[in-house]
C-alpha cells in the first residue's frame, strides 16, 4: 500500500506552504498564522460535530432529517474531502487499495446507513491522527534536518585586494577566506591566524569548544568563537567534510530497514484482502443468517474495514527509524541508512584497528635517556639532525623545547632503513636505530632489547649518547569504550594494525583485549576480517580510521569509522560514521540500533494485537466505529508516541 502523507493541505495552499516551512524555529508572525491554518478544518469539524451530537442528544425539535444531515455534511467535508481527492488520485494513478480509499468507503457508507455522527467521527479522529502522525515525524526527522542550519550560506574571499562575500560554492581551492566572530566556516581549509576556537558541536556533537594552531585543519560548519581569522581553502565546497555530511544525511532515511521494506509489501497484500474480507463480511451472511439486516452487516463491514486500516504500522516502523538516525546524529554518530541500525544490533565481534582508532595516532616523546650527557644538550644534538627529517617521529621530537640556541648539523646523508649521519658543531652524530649502531661498531644498553615501542637512538663521536622513546599515545576513552563494548554484550574484541606486532600486543593488553595482530598489511586485515565472517553466526563490525582501512570497512558486515571529518576515503567507504573520533560511541551506536529495534518490534505488536482484537470483536457485531477508531487512530498515537521516546532518552 503506498503511504501519501496527508495534512488537509488541498483546502489552503497558503497553510501548506506556510507548514512546509514549519522547521521548528521560529518564523515571522504570518507565517505562525500559516501553521495554525493547517488545524483549521480539523477545528471546525470537531465544533460541528459536537453540536450535532448536542442537539442529537437533548432532541432539538428543528434538527431533524435533511437539516440534520446537511449539518453532519457540512462538519464532513472539511476532514473529508481532502481524503476523498487523495483516494481518488491513488485510483487514477492505479492504486485502489490505499487507506485513503478504506477511511472514504467507510465514512461514506456510515452516512448511507444513517450513522452520521459516527462517519464524522472517524474521519475527523483520522485527519487528527494524520496531523499528529506529521508533527511527530517532522520532530523525529528534526535532529536529522536540523544539521542543514549548519551549512555555510557566504564566504568573504579576499579578492582584488578585497574582502568579497560569494557564496561557498564558487570559491577556489587555494583562495584565502576571511571568517568573523559568530561566523560559521564556509570551507574546508587551514588556519592562518596564529590560533581560532570553534565550536564543532554541529559536526561531532561535541559541545566543547576545539583550539586550533596556525597551520592545522579546520573544517566547514565550525563556529569561529574568538576573534576575526583567516583560512586557506583546501577543498571546493562540494567536497567539504559538511557537504558530504549533509548528503549522507539527507539520504540516511531512503535506505530502508528490511523490516520497512517486509511491512510495505505486506500492507500492499494486506489491504486488499480485507477489503475482500469487508465485502464477504457484507454479503455472505445473507445465505446462512435468518434474520439477515443488510445495514446491520454493512456496519460490521464498515467498521472492519475502519479497524483494517494499517497506517500505525506504515507510519510508526519508520518513524522509529527516523527517531534511532536522529537520536545517533545528535550523538556524533552517523548512520548512512536505517539497514545500519538493524545490522548493528546483530554485531557480536568487533575487530578494530589500532593507530587512529585506539590511539591518537601522534606520536609523542615517551621517555629520554641520556648517558654522558645533559638532557637538554643531547636533545639538541639529536634535533638538529631530526630537523632535516620529515618523518612523524622526527616531528615529535621536534616538539621537544629546550633552552639556549638551537645547534645546526651539516652534511646530513640518510642511511637507508636505519637513519640519518651528519656533523653537528663539529661532531660526528649518528641517529636511528639499532642497526645503524652495530654497524658502525657502536656498543649499545642491553635494557633497550626490552623496549617495544619506537626508539631512536644516538651516538656522539663513536660512543653511545643515549636514546628517546616515541610512543602513540592511547585516546583518552580507550580504555572505557572496551569497557563498554563488553557491557553491550560482544562476546569477542580483536585488534588488527600495522603497526609492530610487539606493540600492537602491548596496547591490546594494555586495553584488555585478548585477541590481537600486528605487521598486517592491508590485505591481511582484509584476510583475517573475512575469515572471521564465514565462521561467525553473527555480524562482524570494523573500525578503522584511514585509507588503508578502506578495504576492510567495504568487506565487513557493519564498516565503522573514526573522525569522519578527517579521512575521506573512510567515510566513503564505512556505514556508520564516528564523527567524534571517540571510540566510545562505538558501544552508544550499538544501544541506539537495540532501542530502535526494541521500539519498531514494539509497534508492530501493539499494531496487529490490538487491531486483531477488535477485528474479531467488530466481525461478531461487539464493536462500533468508536472502537475501530481506537483500533485505527488510537494505536497510531500510541506507536508515534512510542516512537517519539528516542528522542528524550538520554545515551550515556
Amino acid at each position: 500500500m503506498k503511504k501519501k502523507k496527508l495534512n488537509l493541505r488541498d483546502l489552503n495552499k497558503t497553510s501548506s506552504d506556510n507548514h512546509k516551512r514549519n522547521d521548528g524555529h521560529n518564523h515571522s508572525s504570518p507565517e505562525s498564522i500559516g501553521k495554525f491554518k493547517i488545524y483549521v478544518p480539523a477545528i471546525f469539524s470537531f465544533v460541528m460535530l459536537i453540536i450535532g451530537i448536542a442537539m442529537d442528544y437533548f432532541d432539538v425539535a428543528f434538527f431533524k432529517d435533511w437539516i440534520r444531515i446537511v449539518w453532519y455534511a457540512v462538519a464532513y467535508l472539511p476532514v473529508g474531502f481532502p481524503v476523498i481527492k487523495e483516494g481518488w488520485k491513488s485510483i487514477k494513478n492505479g492504486d485502489f487499495f490505499t487507506e485513503f480509499l478504506l477511511m472514504s468507503i467507510a465514512t461514506i457508507g456510515a452516512f448511507a446507513i444513517g450513522e452520521y455522527p459516527e462517519g464524522v467521527a472517524v474521519m475527523l479522529f483520522y485527519a487528527v491522527g494524520e496531523l499528529f502522525q506529521s508533527a511527530a515525524v517532522k520532530k523525529a526527522k528534526g535532529s536529522i534536518k536540523a544539521l542543514l542550519d549548519v551549512r555555510p550560506n557566504e564566504a568573504l574571499v579576499y579578492r582584488n585586494n578585497n574582502y568579497v562575500s560569494v557564496n561557498p560554492e564558487i570559491v577556489q581551492i587555494g583562495e584565502k577566506v576571511q571568517v568573523r566572530v559568530g561566523e560559521k566556516i564556509p570551507l574546508d581549509g587551514v588556519l592562518l591566524s596564529e590560533k581560532g576556537s570553534f565550536n564543532t558541536a554541529a559536526l561531532t556533537g561535541e559541545s566543547k569548544p576545539d583550539t586550533i594552531a596556525k597551520g592545522e585543519k579546520v573544517f566547514a560548519g565550525s563556529i569561529n568563537l574568538d576573534g576575526v581569522i583567516e583560512i586557506e581553502t583546501t577543498k571546493e565546497f562540494k567536497d567539504s567534510s559538511i557537504a558530504r555530511i549533509l548528503d549522507m544525511v539527507q539520504n540516511a532515511t531512503a535506505r530502508k530497514s528490511k523490516t520497512e521494506l517486509f511491512i510495505r509489501k505486506f500492507a500492499r497484500i494486506y489491504t486488499p484482502i480485507v477489503v475482500f474480507l469487508a465485502i464477504g463480511l457484507t454479503f455472505i451472511p445473507y445465505f446462512f443468517v435468518d434474520d439477515y439486516v443488510f445495514s446491520d452487516w454493512l456496519y460490521r463491514a464498515l467498521i472492519f474495514l475502519v479497524i483494517s486500516c494499517p497506517c500505525a504500522l506504515v507510519i510508526s516502523i519508520p518513524l522509529g527509524y527516523f527517531g534511532g538516525l536522529g537520536a545517533a546524529s545528535k550523538n556524533g554518530i552517523l548512520f548512512k541508512g536505517a539497514s545500519y541500525l538493524d545490522e548493528m544490533t546483530k554485531v557480536n565481534t568487533v575487530v578494530m584497528d589500532k593507530t587512529g582508532t585506539v590511539t591518537k595516532g601522534v606520536f609523542k616523546i615517551k621517555e629520554i635517556k641520556a648517558i654522558g650527557w645533559k638532557e637538554p644538550e643531547f636533545m639538541k644534538y639529536l634535533m638538529a639532525m631530526e630537523e632535516q627529517s620529515t618523518h612523524p617521529i622526527a616531528k615529535a621530537i621536534m616538539e621537544y623545547k629546550a633552552d639556549g640556541e638551537d645547534f645546526q648539523a651539516t652534511k646530513v646523508t640518510e642511511i637507508a632503513g636505519k637513519g640519518l649521519k651528519g656533523t653537528v658543531n663539529g661532531k660526528t652524530v649518528l641517529v636511528g636505530n639499532k642497526a645503524l649502531m652495530i654497524s658502525n661498531n657502536i656498543e649499545v644498553l642491553s635494557e633497550t632489547d626490552s623496549i617495544v615501542e619506537s626508539i631512536v637512538m644516538v651516538s656522539i663521536e663513536g660512543k653511545f649518547a643515549g636514546y628517546v622513546i616515541i610512543a602513540d599515545e592511547l585516546k583518552d576513552d580507550a580504555h572505557e569504550a572496551i569497557k563498554q563494548i563488553r557491557e553491550s554484550g560482544i562476546s569477542k574484541i580483536i585488534m588488527l594494525s600495522g603497526d609492530k606486532d610487539s606493540i600492537t600486543q602491548q596496547v591490546a593488553k594494555e586495553m584488555g583485549i585478548d585477541t590481537a595482530k600486528g605487521g598486517l598489511l592491508p590485505e591481511d586485515k582484509l584476510n583475517e576480517v573475512e575469515k572471521l565472517m564465514s565462521e561467525n553466526d553473527g555480524r562482524v563490525a570494523f573500525i578503522g580510521d584511514g585509507i588503508n582501512d578502506a578495504p576492510v570497512l567495504a568487506a565487513s558486515d557493519v564498516g565503522i569509522a573514526m573522525g569522519g571529518l578527517g579521512s575521506d576515503v573512510a567515510i566513503e567507504t564505512a556505514d556508520v560514521i564516528i564523527q567524534t573520533d571517540q571510540p566510545s560511541k562505538i558501544a552508544k551506536a550499538i544501544k541506539i540500533g537495540r532501542s530502535t529495534r526494541s521500539i519498531v518490534y514494539q509497534n508492530i505488536a501493539l499494531a496487529f494485537g490490538v487491531k486483531a482484537v477488535v477485528l474479531v470483536l467488530g466481525a461478531g457485531g461487539l464493536a462500533t466505529m468508536w472502537e475501530a477508531v481506537f483500533a485505527d487512530v488510537g494505536v497510531a498515537l500510541l506507536a508515534i508516541l512510542n516512537a517519539v521516546r528516542l528522542q528524550k532518552m538520554k545515551w550515556k
